[in-house]
């Protein structure tokens, strides 16, 4: 199950002896493996006579031995077993044709083990990837406990998260400030659950105001290359030649490395067209969000821009940035090339 019925399912009734919290979000892992913990060890006393940890995968025998250890000054054990690796995928020459062996046997006896818990027994394993859901190991947390797929949050899904935060938090977003938001997630390489969190921790310090405004969020977020980097493909987009040159010279004040512009530039560029190939197949504005992958909203709005450009146009924008690149590599040349592209790509 996903994170949020994971979490409401923890709030309600037993819990269950056994869970895994799996996946390559480990924002969400983390979460859920604190809040079991709260739920089993409320007070921080507890945990020191209560909790076996280890911070990765044990011997099996050392792993049922703390499985079969009865509590001592406490009415339970929980343990916690981070980066589980017995639940990764195996290699496929292994599965096919290694004879059964003493870790096989082993691993029978933990999914045993693991049917029948002491009642006194909890055990909560992690791993920050995806578990083999073929393995009977897996498919034993799932019959007799309680598993949690932590799916990586990508653009175009994270205003869920954004939205369930700002719940907890009490807080809620101006419309013009959550676009800000959506646009600078929209351009990060990778998008980290962690920072963004405390980020908007930093606005609750910054700002009492219930409805964090654009320029709340420009405030937090200023320290961040995405945000020069995300008014750089604004102006772009709008063709302000004098403001995109202005602002890769500030991004290149601040450090951002010119491959990296270039491999944002190539991506923006590579939307429009795309944006705009699909608008004249006659896509309609609001659905090139599902086709291209964006957040709705965001790709209504590079739709918006693209009717604005040529094909001719973006397709030489794309052959200048790839000229561009090589000779930047290279030491061939400099700065002056991604200038160059950005006034052929703004001109109109």
């Amino acid at each position: 199950m996903n994170y949020a019925e994971f979490m409401a399912l923890l709030s309600k009734g037993e819990l269950p002896h056994v869970f895994l919290l799996a996946g390559e979000e480990s924002y969400y892992t983390r979460r859920a493996e604190e809040a079991i913990l709260r739920r089993l060890l409320p007070g921080h006393e507890d945990r020191a006579d209560a909790l076996i940890r280890y911070e990765e995968m044990p011997p099996i025998d050392a792993l049922m031995e703390s499985l079969e250890t009865a509590p001592f000054f406490t009415d339970k054990i929980v343990v916690l077993v981070r980066d589980a690796a017995i639940f990764r995928a195996a290699k496929k020459k292994d599965e096919d044709t290694d004879p059964p062996t003493s870790k096989d046997m082993a691993t029978d006896a933990l999914i045993d083990r693991l049917t029948d818990l002491l009642p006194t027994t909890y055990v909560i394993f992690t791993l920050d990837a995806k578990p083999d859901k073929r393995r009977k190991l897996y498919q034993t947390v799932e019959k007799y406990g309680r598993v949690l797929e932590s799916e990586p949050v990508r653009p175009w899904t994270v205003e869920n998260w954004l939205n369930g935060r700002l719940r907890e938090m009490g807080r809620s977003m101006h419309p013009k400030a959550r676009t800000f938001f959506l646009n600078v997630v929209g351009i990060m390489p990778t998008i980290s659950l962690e920072f963004l969190d405390r980020q908007l921790e930093k606005l609750t310090l910054y700002t009492d105001n219930p409805q964090f405004t654009e320029d709340d969020l420009r405030a937090a977020f200023s320290e961040m290359p995405e945000v020069s980097v995300f008014a750089l493909m604004d102006a772009v987009s709008a063709r302000d030649v004098r403001q995109a040159l202005d602002l890769l010279a500030r991004c290149r004040a601040d450090g951002v490395h010119f491959t990296v512009l270039l491999a944002l530039l190539v991506r923006h560029v590579r939307q429009l067209w795309q944006a705009k190939r699909l608008l004249m197949s006659g896509t309609p504005p609001k659905g090139l969000g599902k086709i291209m992958g964006l957040h709705p909203f965001i790709a209504e709005k590079l739709g918006g821009h693209a009717k604005e450009f040529s094909e001719t146009t973006l397709e030489r924008a794309v052959l200048s940035l790839a000229d561009a690149d090589y000779l930047l590599k290279t030491g061939q040349a400099g700065d002056e090339l991604l200038e160059d592209a950005l006034i052929r790509l703004c001109r109109k």
